[in-house]
């Protein structure tokens, strides 16, 4: 529960984000989040792990029905996949600005200082400020925020290949129609989000999520104007 109420928080404050700000957003108080991590650089790691964590998509992707049209399923698919992209890139991105660096290395370097106002997380603390307050019951860690880490490459990795089997499993249906096996369209569809996601900012307005699938499965050619003996047309 704190990791997924503070990630909009970072999101938006990166790494300066005070402690006393994400115990009013979780209605806790701030020493509750020192009994689950063990000072403020843990949950932000939380926070990136979290971020980066392809559980939620996956989901999204494979509860899509098979039985709507393969440009709906994509469609749908491409929501999810843009959604979770956009917020690992602000979170990310907010992180990097406000100079915090992910992993043990750097921590103590570049962590941003307690603020006034907030509680600043001792190595050592008294037992007063680790009891629950009256009428506050003691927070237990949730899946996925106790001793999270950085996700190193190999995670990455199967991150993206849980992605992509997911993504497959829409292209079942058609697979006798299609040109190539499941598995590589829907490498080929995560490219092309992973290309449209970062796209820079530029005078034209950037294609839309159903013209991409559009294009995607259909390609450059409008074939219905196109000549029968048109080379590009086959």
């Amino acid at each position: 529960m704190i990791v997924h109420v503070t990630l909009p928080l970072v999101a938006e404050y990166g790494a300066a984000v005070k402690t006393s700000q994400i115990a009013a957003a979780a209605g806790i108080g701030e020493a509750t989040i020192f009994r689950v991590f063990k000072d403020k650089d843990e949950l932000l790691e939380a926070c990136i792990a979290e971020a980066l964590r392809p559980d939620n998509v996956v989901e999204a992707i494979r509860a899509i029905p098979l039985d709507i049209p393969l440009h709906e399923r994509l469609h749908e698919a491409a929501a999810a996949m843009e959604a979770h992209m956009d917020r690992m890139g602000r979170v990310l991105g907010a992180m990097h600005a406000s100079g915090f660096r992910s992993g043990p290395r750097n921590r103590g370097e570049t962590t941003a200082q307690p603020q006034q106002g907030e509680a600043a997380a001792q190595p050592q603390r008294s037992e007063a400020a680790t009891q629950p307050r009256q009428g506050e019951t003691a927070a237990q860690p949730h899946r996925g925020e106790a001793s999270a880490q950085p996700r190193g490459r190999s995670s990455r990795v199967a991150s993206i290949a849980a992605t992509r089997a997911a993504l497959a499993e829409l292209f079942a249906p058609e697979q006798p129609a299609l040109r190539l096996p499941a598995d590589q369209l829907a490498g080929v569809l995560l490219d092309v989000l992973f290309a449209h996601s970062r796209r820079p900012d530029a005078d034209s307005e950037p294609i839309c999520l159903a013209s991409l699938i559009e294009l995607f499965l259909h390609g450059a050619f409008d074939h219905t104007k196109l000549p029968a003996e048109f080379p590009g047309g086959a």
